[in-house]
């Protein structure tokens, strides 16, 4: 058995669930709608080029959910996973799962957006395993901060090493798939580095390193 990786954020969908998840906010009356969304803009614009300072962007965007339970939120965020997300789940990273699944690869996502968002999106494509931005609580609801290791960068490697101890499981032939110049520790970490729909950096690197590219619809 192979531990498959991936990715979420333009991988697995067509877009990114963070931003995405901004803007319904403001559809539902959750924000101030076009502040807050042109703010989402800039900071994800600042992720892209890869200076983008996690923990900064996760203050910004968890500041609306502060004072709501888990239970709130999850009641908002299931419609717009069965409205928004599905929809732009590439194909081919449903066929990419399969054909892991018919490996009996083990499967992982592991993603910077926030854990609620991500588990929630993870179900619908039938992946139980997630490492995702972990949300504290005080008295039963989201205080705004964050819990742990942010799982950006470096940090995805730090939380992934804890994880693989955790499970018993090692990184022989691992597989990680993702589209980011953030995901280069990960990347180099693993036997079968998969580039999906890269931004220039990574793909200059892949070109350079060798590793497949991959154009997934």
């Amino acid at each position: 058995m192979t531990l498959a990786i991936f990715d979420l954020d333009d991988t697995l969908i067509d877009g990114d669930c963070a931003s995405l998840w901004s803007e319904h906010m403001a559809a539902i009356g959750w924000v101030d709608g076009e502040s807050f969304v042109r703010k989402d803009h800039e900071l994800m614009a600042l992720y892209a080029e890869g200076k983008l300072a996690m923990e900064d962007y996760m203050a910004f965007s968890l500041s609306p959910l502060v004072g709501r339970t888990p239970e709130e939120v999850a009641f908002v965020v299931e419609p717009f996973v069965e409205d928004v997300i599905e929809p732009i789940f590439h194909s081919d990273a449903t066929r990419c799962l399969a054909s892991h699944r018919e490996a009996g690869d083990r499967i992982l996502v592991i993603s910077a957006s926030a854990h609620f968002l991500v588990s929630a999106i993870a179900e619908r494509l039938k992946i139980d395993e997630v490492l995702a931005i972990d949300l504290e609580e005080q008295h039963g609801h989201y205080s705004g901060n964050t819990r742990g290791v942010l799982t950006y960068r470096e940090g995805k490697v730090t939380r992934l090493h804890a994880w693989l101890e955790a499970e018993g499981e090692s990184l022989d032939g691992a597989y990680f798939y993702s589209d980011s110049r953030n995901d280069l520790p990960l990347l180099k970490l693993v036997s079968n580095p998969r580039v999906v729909n890269p931004d220039p950096a990574l793909r200059e690197h892949a070109e350079q390193a060798g590793w497949p590219i991959l154009d997934w619809r």
